[in-house]
């Protein structure tokens, strides 16, 4: 049976990881962990640079949809879609390129992806069953970006706010506001919108009786 694929997107820190691992955690909390559910995060395909120098890691435009390989996620989708196992890439975002460990995830019958640019890519749009778009203004998210980087990703406030102003904000007028006009869902208020939350669950728990 064919998998049904939600995709969650909205700009860097605007709540979607937060909003997709809510809804995921509370669903095997309240069904149990044979709960049929899989998550998958977009950072995980940003593209490998080992073969780059540090300095030239640094220049990449991460909000770019370049910065992705969206063909190893389309065909990971695929995959599960048909039932099939497949190993997502782990990123590590200290050495700006890939990490040599992969996750193994298993074929659910309903799987959650989210990430900055989902919606932007045609391809992927078409693998998706249910479209989420999470608007957050973006001086939240600027301000939830700093203290993420800061702390989880071992960043300079100096770099943050440079990266930020010349790529971040530009990509999210040029790539990922528009995408927002292909949700079936706008959630407003970040990932803590319980309305939000429940609605979701309450779908993916039809999905998944059924």
């Amino acid at each position: 049976m064919a998998a049904t694929i939600i995709a969650i997107a909205g700009a860097s820190a605007s709540g979607k990881t937060l909003l997709a691992q809510t809804v995921y955690r509370e669903l095997i909390q309240e069904l149990g962990e044979s709960c049929d559910i899989a998550i998958l995060a977009e950072d995980a395909y940003y593209r490998d640079q080992s073969h780059l120098a540090m300095a030239d890691r640094e220049l990449t435009n991460y909000d770019h949809p370049d910065a992705f390989e969206h063909e190893l996620l389309l065909q990971h989708l695929q995959s599960l879609n048909d039932g099939h196992a497949v190993s997502v890439p782990s990123y590590d975002f200290t050495q700006h390129t890939r990490a040599d460990t992969t996750t193994h995830i298993a074929a659910a019958k309903v799987i959650i992806v989210e990430g900055i640019l989902l919606l932007s890519d045609p391809r992927l749009r078409e693998c998706f069953d249910i479209k989420v778009f999470v608007d957050t203004p973006l001086d939240i998210c600027l301000l939830r970006r700093i203290e993420r980087d800061l702390q989880e990703r071992g960043r300079s406030l100096k770099s943050v706010v440079k990266q930020y102003t010349s790529t971040v904000r530009p990509m999210y007028f040029e790539f990922i506001a528009p995408s927002r006009s292909h949700a079936d869902l706008v959630v407003t208020r970040g990932g803590k919108n319980r309305i939000a939350i429940d609605v979701l669950k309450q779908k993916i728990t039809a999905l998944l009786s059924a």
